[in-house]
């Protein structure tokens, strides 16, 4: 018999879709999506991160490749802590590397090679039986991965890049996403091997914009993309990314939505409502025009007091409902 007690540890063991139907965050024609980063403080499994995601009421991703790899039995380093954003631009001091980060020593970056070393192993072996289960479970839930984010490198082989497509295609995926590159061989290389697998390579923008930063990586190939972040666009340059938007609509494969300040007041994430980014008249743009790219909820703002990871994506997502309505 399902007591009352009963099934509050049923509710707390399962995804809410279990009890109360799929979750469905497309709005009016506009799919919302989260990344999987914006849970980077909580527990990562595939099971835990799946939960996340339904109980936040999404039914489309973007991955983040641990997630998935721990999964399938990669030989991943334990997560590291990831400092609020605030603190990760705090500025350098003796012994500091980039952002603050201590210096590794040398025994700790023979350390980092040596798990590199290992990994590449496993990936140039590993089967795809396990992405299989991972795609399964997601979208039997109602969650739908449409594009993954494992950023390829010079330094990887050919190899390397198989699998990183491999995984992608057998998630399901349409996209693959990664930094914008800044050395041009790494352009080549990634725009020709989306090109030879027909999937697309689209590229996660910060500050850079304007025909000389998009017009250069999407003249790369017709298989290379955007992953066009507003918040990032209007933190760094102040200007709204509405025009950029509509310019580039047709080679947008996804966009990353969060509002920051302005760059006269700092430019940091802010909680959605208190910046300056036209989050509201993005997302009611992809409305009009009937944009089939994706909306993705990146959660960077520092978790307020008295408040919680899933509680202020929810708040994000319905923000994006609002905006929608």
């Amino acid at each position: 018999m399902l007591t009352r007690r009963n099934f509050s540890k049923l509710a707390a063991a399962l995804p809410a879709a279990h009890l109360f139907g799929k979750p469905n965050s497309l709005v009016n024609g506009v799919q919302i999506g989260v990344i999987t980063y914006s849970f980077r403080a909580l527990p990562g499994s595939a099971a835990e991160t799946l939960k996340y995601c339904v109980d936040c009421g999404v039914s489309a991703i973007e991955l983040m490749s641990g997630v998935a790899e721990s999964y399938a039995g990669a030989p991943l380093p334990a997560p590291r802590a990831f400092a609020p954003p605030a603190q990760k631009m705090a500025g350098k001091g003796a012994g500091k590397g980039p952002g603050g980060r201590p210096q590794m020593t040398p025994e700790q970056i023979e350390e980092r090679r040596k798990a590199a070393a290992e990994l590449k192993r496993w990936r140039l072996s590993a089967p795809m039986g396990k992405y299989k289960e991972f795609r399964r479970m997601y979208e039997d839930a109602g969650v739908k991965i449409y594009c993954f984010k494992l950023p390829p490198t010079l330094e990887m082989g050919e190899g390397e890049y198989e699998y990183i497509w491999n995984v992608a295609e057998t998630l399901g995926a349409d996209h693959i996403t990664m930094e914008l590159p800044t050395n041009d061989e790494l352009l080549a290389r990634v725009a020709e091997y989306a090109a030879k697998r027909r999937l697309a390579i689209a590229f996660h923008t910060h500050g850079q914009g304007g025909a000389s930063g998009f017009d250069k990586v999407l003249s790369a190939s017709k298989y290379t993309a955007l992953n066009f972040d507003v918040g990032h666009y209007y933190g760094v340059n102040g200007e709204s990314p509405v025009p950029v938007v509509e310019k580039y609509a047709s080679r947008i494969a996804s966009l990353h939505l969060k509002d920051r300040a302005a760059p006269s007041a700092g430019g940091a994430n802010t909680p959605w409502g208190q910046g300056g980014t036209p989050l509201k008249e993005v997302l009611q743009l992809m409305k009009a025009k009937g944009y089939k790219f994706p909306a993705t909820v990146e959660y960077e703002y520092q978790t307020p007091a008295g408040s919680d990871v899933l509680t202020e994506v929810r708040k994000c997502v319905e923000y994006c409902r609002a905006a929608l309505g």
